[in-house]
């Protein structure tokens, strides 16, 4: 799985809301909850600051154990009054058992709620895969396939306008399709040990690419908490992570 994706969003408690109403469809409540952050395991959310704008953009994909719960995700958010990006039903062009339901965040991003069978999938209610629309696929393929062997990647989708990452049980999609781009996403992968992270930094920074926070603790989060950050091709800030615990 993601370690954890965040976003910035412009009224925490408007957003918090939102994901609190269409995720505990999914079984999926806040593992953690204050004025500052919000978070649903491997999905956080806070308020925008100065170094934090407004996330935009994103589409993410929520695994639900069923069409029934996919079905029922977009309902509640309906009867919520959020609005639609797509009602419940096949989308055959992602797979031949792909089902989803799509519903717009306050902040306009996709939020999806997807079944389709797998022998490992994510927990009900974790990120599936996400979508990132990107200024270029290759050069953002170059930037990931560089910290992938530190970040447990691979790629499956190799197109021009489609570069897919693929993890253990999630993927996440670089897509140029000329609407707008995706803005100020956080991504953090999670690494079993501290030289994997100091090894992802130091591969990163030697590709040329911008640190953003070099290998260390960062107790803040908890003690033990040891990660780098370095920012890929569109300014997305990019983590990974060991939590030695």
């Amino acid at each position: 799985m993601f370690d954890h994706v965040g976003i910035a969003v412009a009224d925490l408690a408007a957003s918090e809301r939102f994901y609190r109403t269409v995720l505990s469809v999914l079984g999926a409540e806040p593992s953690h909850a204050d004025a500052e952050l919000v978070e649903w395991d491997d999905w956080a959310m806070g308020p925008t600051d100065r170094e934090h704008p407004v996330t935009r953009g994103l589409h993410v994909g929520f695994r639900a154990p069923s069409r029934e719960a996919v079905d029922a995700f977009w309902q509640a958010g309906i009867d919520a009054g959020y609005r639609d990006d797509g009602a419940p039903g096949p989308r055959t062009r992602y797979g031949p058992d792909y089902y989803g339901g799509f519903l717009l965040d306050p902040d306009g991003n996709s939020a999806e709620a997807v079944h389709t069978e797998r022998e490992d999938p994510v927990p009900d209610g974790r990120i599936d895969h996400l979508w990132i629309r990107v200024r270029d696929p290759a050069a953002s393929k170059r930037f990931y396939t560089t910290i992938a062997p530190h970040a447990g990647l691979r790629i499956g989708v190799d197109e021009p306008d489609h570069v897919q990452l693929v993890g253990e049980n999630f993927s996440f999609s670089l897509i140029d399709d000329e609407r707008p781009l995706t803005e100020h996403v956080h991504l953090a992968f999670p690494a079993q040990d501290d030289a994997t992270v100091r090894a992802f930094h130091a591969a990163a920074l030697a590709a040329g690419y911008e640190d953003h926070g070099g290998p260390g603790e960062r107790a803040v989060y908890h003690p033990g908490y040891y990660g780098a950050f370095v920012l890929d091709p569109d300014g997305h800030n990019v983590e990974v992570v060991n939590h030695n615990r």
